[in-house]
């Protein structure tokens, strides 16, 4: 039998979770996760997050919606639809470019929003039909909680209490 624990801290404010993780990571005890109503300012870096990659994803993502922006208007005047506008002749797209960067650049931008969208939500698992993962709805209104997978429960309890914490949970992991 397993005497791996799941232990659950709850705080009211997010400065006394800033106070814990510090805390935390001073005795050298791992925290699993951390959950909040909203950004905490410095807990990535407290944490010891990595920097997202999601801004590469972004340009990539624009990127592509720039290349299919001027395939699309180099397809349509040069070879489905060529047209003679206002004495410019259609059979160079590059002389003609300056009149295509509004719609080039909406498509980046509509690509690099709608693919970044999706991409946070698949990553994260917050497609519709995915498994919840918050173990209290509370913190997705005005509570902070640190999950910690522990064999050690009572220093990490005493700890959490020693930090000011409101409420501690203990689960079978």
């Amino acid at each position: 039998m397993s005497t791996t624990k799941i232990v659950y801290g709850l705080y009211a404010d997010d400065d006394d979770l800033m106070n814990g993780v510090k805390a935390f990571n001073d005795k050298g005890i791992a925290i699993n996760e951390v959950y909040t109503p909203f950004p905490v300012h410095g807990l990535d870096k407290a944490l010891g997050l990595r920097k997202t990659r999601i801004s590469d994803a972004a340009f990539i993502y624009a990127l592509y919606g720039v290349t299919i922006g001027a395939t699309v208007t180099w397809y349509v005047m040069n070879h489905d639809w060529p047209q003679n506008i206002g004495g410019k002749p259609a059979f160079d797209w590059a002389h003609n470019m300056p009149a295509f960067v509004v719609p080039m650049f909406e498509l980046m931008v509509f690509c690099a929003a709608h693919m970044m969208s999706l991409t946070f939500l698949v990553r994260n698992k917050m497609y519709p039909g995915a498994p919840a993962q918050n173990p209290d709805p509370r913190t997705t209104d005005d509570k902070f909680m640190m999950e910690f997978v522990t064999d050690d429960v009572e220093s990490v309890k005493q700890l959490l209490i020693e930090t000011g914490v409101e409420e501690i949970t203990v689960k079978d992991a």
